[in-house]
């Protein structure tokens, strides 16, 4: 029994060391895939993507068909390899028109084979996401309709009670009464008829019936005209189909490249057809169409009257007509910049969760009670200059010295221009 005990007691420390040297190898592989993502994106982006040929060649399984030592010597001086005749780096260096790839000399061993494993990781085929649907939030009129519900179901519930043991009782006393009315009056088939007798006859249950119908009424009326105005789930069809779930989500551009505005200015501003051929100048989508140019991507073409054949421009550039969907009353004031560089808000605050949408649909009431609870609910953050001279008025305030309105932004034009 001692031999089995101490053989089982070694058997446990040596999984435990296990496991722990699993842990430790995971965290320094996590560690140097994310180390290499960021040398990659500071680096390589300008000439290269993992996925697809963009000035170099896509980088997708080269960790497969190249071995380590011979990508490390390429990365840190291709120049070097191709001078001294290395028969696949003279084939690369001649596949792109002798293109020069720059040299990472300052580079280490150890940072390229972080890159490599980032590329690595990044030809892995990762599962799609699956977009949640968001609920309204109706909670306060739901809860106020069915607890009205609750009430009108236990009064009746009473009523009827009640009315039975009237009944029973009036029966009790005058039996003859009854019968003789019964013989009187002719005999209904219908049980709804017969009820629907008894429940007029009764005044204080007809005159609360309809009490609890005005009630439901004014509750339905009053819902409906409080959410006249609020658009919430609006998607109007778009001119052109474009996807924020792929530039945004998939492809990580941040909101401000195209909405430039909204960092410095009143409105986000909808970007140009010209800030679309930044890239699109290039990429043609033309992988998924069988080599011709994607559908969308045409009608940008169109638009800007552009020629992707001879890369020319003509004179007859029409704008897109796209359809606002997020739109305030004219008395409502709203500075984008204000929220998004005074006060730090995310873009996904106001507009949901943009980077899942494949078509944009409004996901805020943009109510005045939204933006209420909103700022109720928002810590100010005073590392601005904004602030920084509020809080220095102030602090002349506490010490007895005079304030003006200059101090607190009086000058600023948009105090009497609006």
């Amino acid at each position: 029994m001692r031999n089995i005990s101490s053989v089982l007691g070694k058997l446990a420390r040596i999984a435990s060391m296990s496991l722990v040297l699993l842990f430790a190898v995971t965290t320094l592989h996590a560690q140097d895939v994310k180390e290499g993502e960021k040398i990659f994106k500071a680096k390589c982006t300008s000439c290269h993507k993992v996925d697809r040929k963009v000035v170099g060649p896509a980088l997708k399984g080269i960790t497969e068909t190249k071995s380590e030592e011979w990508l490390i010597k390429w990365i840190k001086n291709s120049q070097a390899m191709v001078q001294s005749g290395d028969p696949e780096a003279v084939a690369i260096f001649k596949e792109y028109n002798n293109l020069v790839m720059t040299s990472f000399t300052d580079l280490s061993d150890d940072n390229i084979k972080s890159v490599l494993a980032y590329i690595k990781a990044e030809s892995v085929e990762k599962p799609k996401e699956v977009g949640t649907a968001t609920a309204k939030d109706d909670n306060a009129n739901m809860f106020m309709i069915f607890g009205l519900i609750g009430v009108v179901v236990l009064a009746i519930v009473v009523i009827v009670v009640l009315n039975r043991v009237i009944r029973t009782l009036e029966k009790v006393i005058a039996t003859n009464q009854a019968a003789v009315e019964a013989e009187e009056e002719p005999q209904t088939s219908s049980k709804f008829l017969a009820f629907a007798k008894a429940f007029v006859k009764n005044k204080k249950l007809v005159g609360f019936a309809v009490l609890m119908l005005v009630a439901l009424l004014a509750v339905g009326g009053w819902k409906t005209m409080w959410n006249v105005g609020v658009h919430t789930g609006y998607q109007p069809v778009q001119p052109i189909k474009f996807s924020h779930q792929l530039h945004a989500g998939v492809n990580k551009i941040e909101c401000q490249y195209c909405h430039g505005g909204a960092f410095k200015s009143k409105n986000a501003s909808i970007p140009s057809a010209n800030v679309c051929m930044n890239c699109h100048n290039t990429i043609t989508g033309s992988e998924h169409y069988d080599g011709e140019i994607s559908p969308e991507i045409a009608k940008i073409y169109r638009a800007l009257d552009f020629d992707p054949e001879t890369r020319t421009y003509g004179n007859n550039p029409k704008p897109i007509q796209w359809v606002r969907i997020h739109n305030l009353p004219d008395f409502a004031y709203f500075n984008h910049s204000q929220h998004v560089t005074v006060a730090g808000v995310e873009c996904q605050t106001c507009h949901g969760p943009i980077e899942t949408m494949e078509e944009v649909y409004q996901y805020s009431p943009l109510t005045m009670k939204w933006c209420v609870d909103c700022h109720k609910a928002t810590d100010v953050k005073s590392d601005n200059k904004y602030y920084e001279d509020l809080i220095k008025a102030h602090e002349s305030i506490k010490k007895g010295e005079k304030m003006t309105a200059a101090m607190i932004g009086g000058l600023e034009c948009g105090k009497c221009h609006y």
